[in-house]
């Protein structure tokens, strides 16, 4: 038992590597190490029994292989790693939630979080409310709105999006990502995880599946230079690391903090 745990946890390893963003030292981070993950979130096997619970109770087939899909292109680990910056109690925004996949994952992980998840599709936030509904988390609440429009209520101790930025028109993320910054609480976090520019096999890998999924749609990829110069122009200082995972998507997490992280 010990031998298959320990050469399950290898391939793992293998599979995942968090390294350094090799473009701007200044504003890298090295990965946690695992002690400090072990200490963040829910256990291994409630993490997995928390994902299948929130895939099997979508409202149809469709929506549940998305689901599948998107929990395996975001997997635990790299959850874990997005987790660790979210405080377990406080309110927590989730902005471009979708069918609110994570806004459920990271309600259940801490209920004592109080998560708001906020998507322009109205199908999307009423499966998301459907499930939740039926799972009987009851410290997360959807909004159905034009993020680049809405302006919340009151501030958040973690704001945190997830594959939204490169979505965006390029010419209005400056001015959305201000009014997102004046959300913020002063000793909380903004999380963004997007798709790096670079390498290019990567940037086209993603793209081809982009558009299969929003067709003609504008796509960005930002440069992880430009789109931390913006950032800190907000007055945050800005941490990011690079996601090398064994999908060829150029993953990276901006941890974007008025204070040292």
């Amino acid at each position: 038992m010990a031998t298959r745990i320990a050469n399950r946890q290898a391939r793992q390893a293998r599979d995942f590597d968090l390294s350094d963003d090799p473009t701007n030292q200044t504003h890298d981070t090295k990965s946690p190490t695992a002690a400090s993950r072990a200490t963040v979130g829910t256990t291994p096997g409630s993490e997995r029994a928390a994902v299948e619970r929130i895939i099997a109770n979508q409202k149809s087939f469709v929506v549940r292989i998305y689901a599948r899909i998107r929990f395996l292109i975001l997997r635990q680990i790299f959850l874990q790693e997005i987790g660790q910056y979210l405080p377990r109690e406080g309110r927590i925004l989730d902005l471009g939630c979708g069918f609110g996949l994570f806004s459920l994952y990271f309600a259940i992980d801490a209920p004592t979080r109080k998560v708001t998840g906020v998507d322009l599709d109205a199908d999307r936030i009423g499966a998301a409310e459907e499930c939740a509904a039926k799972l009987g988390v009851d410290n997360v609440h959807y909004t159905t709105s034009n993020v680049l429009a809405w302006k919340g209520s009151g501030q958040f101790d973690a704001i945190f999006m997830l594959d939204l930025i490169h979505h965006l028109p390029k010419d209005e993320v400056a001015n959305f990502l201000a009014r997102v910054a004046e959300l913020v609480a002063p000793n909380g976090v903004l999380l963004l995880k997007d798709v790096s520019n670079r390498p290019a096999y990567k940037r086209l890998f993603t793209l081809a599946l982009d558009r299969l999924m929003v067709g003609s749609e504008p796509i960005h990829y930002w440069d992880p230079v430009e789109l931390t110069a913006l950032v800190e122009q907000l007055g945050f200082t800005v941490k990011r690391h690079t996601i090398n995972d064994f999908l060829p998507y150029p993953h990276i997490l901006y941890v974007c903090s008025r204070v040292s992280v």
